[in-house]
């Protein structure tokens, strides 16, 4: 599986520090910015699942960077950080495409927790969106066509599970549906018996 990239943008070091050690720590990839014009000059050459930003900065603010990230990687998630008297702010940043946001001084096991929760929120619409264009699909073992860049019809048959990691980035979990279930119970009792 990918590692998830977020960009943390503040104009104060120690948040920054803190932030990479305990992103890291849980497995992230973390790039950092010291302000607004840096944070939209690395957006520039790089894509990030996520932006943490802060909204108060000197030049650019949080709004200017969530609006340069928003129309580049219009999917990208983001979380504001904010002081208490922004908050009018903040829920301008909401309706400009942000997932949510955090008042600053931030709790380390809240910002944690409201970051996995996005990247949950966000694997799902992947999926979603990745099963909503799929359409050359075996019926029989259901394997898919791959016809990216080829002539319709003539693309690569792989399995589903492939697919979706290669083009989406997620991991597929697999279990039995009933039937198949019932199925497979029936085989190991008849297998056992003989």
């Amino acid at each position: 599986m990918l590692r998830k990239k977020i960009l943390v943008v503040d104009d104060e070091q120690n948040i920054l520090n803190y932030c990479r050690i305990d992103f890291e720590h849980e497995g992230y990839a973390v790039t950092t910015a010291e302000n607004g014009e840096e944070a939209i000059m690395i957006l520039g050459d790089n894509h990030f699942d996520l932006l943490i930003t802060d909204l108060a900065m000197p030049g650019v603010d949080g709004i200017g960077v969530l609006r340069a990230a928003k129309k580049q990687y219009p999917e990208i998630c983001a979380i504001i950080l904010t002081g208490y008297g922004d908050m009018a702010t903040a829920i301008e940043a909401l309706r400009l495409g942000a997932d949510d946001y955090l008042l600053k001084p931030c709790d380390t096991d809240e910002m944690l927790l409201r970051v996995a929760r996005i990247f949950e929120k966000q694997e799902a619409f992947r999926k979603i969106k990745l099963y909503e264009s799929i359409l050359p699909v075996c019926c029989v073992c259901k394997s898919i066509r791959d016809d990216t860049g080829k002539e319709p019809g003539t693309g690569k048959w792989t399995q589903m599970e492939n697919y979706i990691q290669d083009k989406g980035g997620v991991g597929v979990t697999s279990t039995y549906c009933p039937e198949c279930a019932k199925k497979a119970k029936e085989e190991l009792g008849r297998g056992l018996a003989e």
